[in-house]
């Protein structure tokens, strides 16, 4: 064992999904590898090297680890291929779960590895692999890289130990995502994490039964809630969870589509949920009452209720102009919106006349109702997609044109704040205005609005949604990317991007939840 080295070896990547482009450039210099005789553990993945498709290897005396896509973002490494400028290696804000490559063939004890050839930089200084004493070398199409002290400690940050009865471990300091040990069902539905407890949903022939587990111990589960998922109408089982008011909820579907209804239902400090709303709503809590929008189909005008807290819809009384339909976008059928917002006494609410004539009336406008004397008066009078107050500022797409505006609560000094047609998300953060627009494709892309010049492209990739987690930005990736997550900061710049794919999503006090789109796998980022 030589010194500084504790049989580490180095971790390999992979830079394309077929043959490696490196190929044509390696030198015809074989080196004799063998498999390792010892356990190894890569952020603590024990790696089954006899049936890995890359396994590690052993080269004079120092243990080198496959870097493919996975294994290199699992180390917190970056990389790069260009035919002019070679292969570069660098310490980056990167993260993946560990990927087992299992295969069912047992590897030999001995293989034959090259030594490529080309250009290569680690954290942008370049590297003379012909004379390295442990240099990078290429097997089945993957770059193996030697993890030599000045490589796996002072460039990469990673802290390694070794013992004759455990063997190497392996361990770096980037972001680290791991499955979380909850049922394998948990992941056929949403999920959330809210103060110490995993939910989940566990269907069991016609039934949901709604679980919560201490993050600290997982089998020890309680029933939160249980209902029937089965109707005449089919088989719905989906439920999701939201924050409301920092307050955990879930809502599901109970019906058909039009006369079956939502239900919403609010978590208890003791663990149990009870029902609060059935029906199609759009609920606000004020001083006065919760402030409903009565969403059902067919729409209706008169339809904004204010109930007493505790007290069922039925019991509300009608406010604002009944000669108004509210809470809903007025084209293309009616579209239902949720732009309603409450500050103190007022309810601030996209509106139409009623009975609807696209031809005339006021259509899709922003009124300011005061909950106490219920005087309503117009704030924008153009008609809007949808719009949000964000810090007393009120932000909104117009129909017209569908970029981005903001102005004064009164409507005052209304200003245009994009400079490309805007979606329904946008946020602000410390003066910094986030939004996503839809390319000619119908990807959506999220800007950075830029008052004075165009604005700024944030991520590459097609994101399916945007959730804002206190002072960051959670972009959800399209499916088919190389990244299924990324994370911003509240200047946009990119803090942190996640191999998984995504299919459910829940980001709520700095706490990072998912379910992985290839295995229904739930995980946590940390």
């Amino acid at each position: 064992m030589k010194k500084k080295y504790l049989w580490v070896g180095l971790l390999a990547l992979c830079i394309s999904t077929g043959a490696a482009p490196w190929n044509s450039f390696a030198a015809d210099t074989g080196v004799r590898v063998s498999l390792p005789d010892f356990n190894v553990q890569l952020n603590g993945n024990q790696v089954d090297n006899p049936y890995r498709q890359y396994p590690l290897v052993v080269y004079k005396d120092i243990t080198y680890v496959p870097m493919t896509w996975y294994d290199s973002r699992l180390l917190g490494l970056k990389t790069d291929w260009t035919t002019k400028d070679g292969l570069g290696i660098a310490k980056d804000k990167v993260a993946s779960s560990y990927e087992a490559y299992q295969t069912n063939r047992k590897n030999p004890m001995s293989m034959k590895a090259t030594i490529p050839d080309f250009d290569i930089t680690i954290n942008n200084k370049k590297i003379n692999n012909a004379t390295e004493p442990y240099p990078l070398l290429s097997y089945n199409d993957i770059i193996y890289f030697p993890l030599t002290w000045k490589f796996a400690h002072d460039e990469f940050g990673w802290q390694y130990d070794w013992n004759l009865s455990n063997g190497l471990s392996i361990r770096s300091d980037n972001t680290q995502v791991a499955a979380v040990p909850l049922p394998d069902y948990a992941g056929d539905n949403d999920v959330a994490l809210y103060k110490g407890y995993y939910y989940f949903v566990k269907t069991t022939g016609t039934t949901n039964e709604i679980y919560r587990a201490p993050v600290q111990d997982t089998l020890k589960t309680q029933l939160v809630y249980s209902y029937e998922v089965s109707t005449s109408k089919g088989f719905n089982k989906q439920l999701d969870f939201f924050i409301k008011d920092d307050g955990l909820w879930f809502s599901y579907h109970n019906g058909g589509a039009i006369m079956g209804s939502d239900v919403y239902c609010k978590v208890k400090e003791d663990g149990t949920a009870e029902q609060v709303h059935r029906g199609y709503f759009d609920i606000k809590s004020t001083s006065y009452g919760n402030l409903i929008v009565n969403l059902s189909v067919p729409p209706s005008g008169n339809n904004l209720i204010l109930v007493p807290d505790g007290e069922d819809a039925a019991n509300g009384k009608s406010i604002g102009n009944p000669n108004f339909i509210y809470g809903w976008h007025i084209a293309d059928g009616y579209a239902g919106n949720r732009s309603t917002t409450v500050i103190g006494d007022n309810a601030y609410i996209m509106a139409s006349s009623y009975p609807v004539d696209l031809n005339k009336g006021q259509l899709n406008q922003i009124y300011r109702l005061n909950l106490k004397t219920n005087e309503i008066d117009t704030i924008v009078n153009a008609a809007v997609s949808h719009f949000k107050i964000i810090h007393n500022k009120l932000y909104y797409v117009k129909d017209e044109d569908h970029f981005l505006y903001s102005s004064n609560l009164d409507g005052t000094g209304e200003q245009k704040v994009s400079h490309n047609p805007a979606g329904n998300w946008y946020d602000e953060m410390d003066g910094n205005l986030f939004y996503i627009s839809q390319d000619v494709n119908g990807s959506n892309r999220l800007y950075k609005a830029e008052p004075s010049q165009t604005d700024t492209l944030l991520v590459e990739e097609s994101l399916e949604s945007v959730e804002r987690m206190n002072d960051q930005l959670i972009c959800k990736i399209s499916a088919g990317g190389d990244y299924g997550l990324k994370v911003l900061d509240k200047t946009g710049k990119l803090q942190l991007s996640v191999t998984d794919p995504v299919s459910w999503l829940f980001a709520y006090d700095n706490h990072i939840l998912f379910v992985s789109a290839k295995d229904q796998s739930v995980k946590q980022i940390y």
